[in-house]
């Protein structure tokens, strides 16, 4: 059984009850939960042990893939509240050089609400030119959208990050992981890196590769010689196979979701570089934040109320952060998930908590969100990932029994 740390006040007793659970039932391996109502934390729970076999506690680090995004999304609009950047401008008004191939009229929302095609650059690029700032915004601004913007959204996976990066860092002049670090994690007191400094690396739990769902068997797609291993051209073996790889497997070569999430330039294909320290330094601010429960519930928290003193959002902007943009199926996802200006909001395929609820989920498992109607944040990490890019029996327990204690 593993060993739970932390502390849990009166009344949430449940929660614990259900992390404890997700050991038991559900695979979990290290896992950290937090959880904040007025603005305090009410759970704050760490279990289990990292991928080096140490214990799982609040000074270990998790990479949290697209839950970063989130953080990034909240930069964009805490200078839309400074009046600094009008989401109907054109991105071109910040960013000339995006202009090209005909991208001129694409407003800055479209970038936030996953519009304007751009999920994949047109040019091919190393794992070294992603690891690149410059190379990689510079070949977004080069390249064509895949349908033309406006007209259907469809998951930015990779590309948001630099995409809104880009915007975040024309208009304030600092980096996004600098404006994160100053605007954001500073005054909270966040343990949350957009490009993770090399003394905090030893902190890192390396994540666990997901499993697959049931009823997928690679060893027969193998063999129907539908996969390939990119590095050398021969058969893959099924154990080499990656979620991309398994896409393309199941869905064809061409298909948007394998393109989308091995982007930019298919330089992800190999899912492995994300367990690696280059990686966890660079900044790609749609998928390699590095953080741990407790920071990414009070990030939130602090988007709906005041946490010791911060509040990082007025009512009014909030309101406009959270207004969906988008409704039917997802072009790169194939399922209806409906994203506000940068945030998830809840759904049937992205469960959160409360009608207004908005955040962000991460490949594997962990999630960020906060209900400004009960002024509750939520935040979950874990080193164990299971296959989805929007929750799983893990986080959908916790948040049942986080429903049953504040109802």
């Amino acid at each position: 059984m593993a060993e739970i740390r932390g502390t849990v006040e009166p009344g949430f007793e449940q929660v614990r009850e259900a992390f404890e659970e997700n050991f038991d039932s559900h695979g979990e391996v290290g896992a950290a939960f937090s959880l904040y109502v007025d603005g305090k934390a009410v759970v704050n729970l760490t279990g289990g042990v990292t991928t080096e076999g140490t214990e799982y506690n609040a000074d270990t680090l998790q990479m949290v893939f697209s839950s970063t995004k989130g953080a990034t999304a909240l930069c964009a609009h805490i200078l839309a509240q400074r009046g600094l950047l009008d989401f109907d401008a054109p991105v071109a008004q910040y960013w000339p050089e995006f202009a090209a191939q005909g991208k001129g009229e694409i407003p800055v929302s479209w970038l936030l609400c996953h519009k304007s095609g751009l999920i994949d650059t047109t040019r091919r690029l190393s794992l070294d030119d992603a690891l690149d700032w410059d190379t990689v915004v510079s070949a977004l601004a080069e390249s064509t959208p895949v349908w033309e913007p406006g007209t259907q959204h469809g998951y930015h996976a990779v590309t948001y990050g630099w995409l809104v990066g880009e915007i975040v860092r024309r208009v304030s002049g600092m980096s996004i992981g600098e404006f994160f670090a100053t605007e954001v994690a500073g005054p909270l007191g966040l343990d949350f890196w957009i490009g993770l400094p090399e003394q905090q690396h030893d902190r890192v739990s390396r994540l666990i590769p997901m499993g697959l769902p049931e009823g997928i068997d690679l060893e027969v797609i193998s063999a129907a010689g539908a996969g390939v291993d990119v590095a050398t051209g021969e058969p893959a073996e099924p154990a080499s196979i990656g979620l991309v790889q398994m896409l393309d497997m199941l869905l064809g070569p061409d298909n948007l979701a394998g393109k989308a999430l091995s982007a930019p330039g298919g330089a992800f294909m190999d899912q492995e570089a994300w367990n690696t320290p280059e990686l966890w330094s660079a900044m790609i601010p749609a998928a390699n934040g590095v953080t741990n429960a407790n920071s990414l519930a009070r990030m939130y928290a602090a988007c709906v109320g005041e946490v010791d003193g911060v509040r990082l959002l007025s009512e009014d902007a909030m309101h406009k952060a959270i207004e969906v943009q988008t409704e039917g199926a997802d072009a790169v996802l194939m399922f209806p998930i409906p994203f506000a200006m940068g945030f998830m909001r809840g759904s049937d395929f992205s469960p959160l908590s409360g009608d207004r609820s908005f955040g962000h989920y991460g490949a594997g498992g962990s999630v960020g969100f906060a209900d400004p109607d009960r002024k509750m944040a939520f935040g979950y990490v874990m080193n164990q990932m299971q296959f989805g890019l929007a929750g799983d029996p893990r986080t959908a327990s916790l948040i049942k029994a986080v429903e049953a204690s504040i109802s």
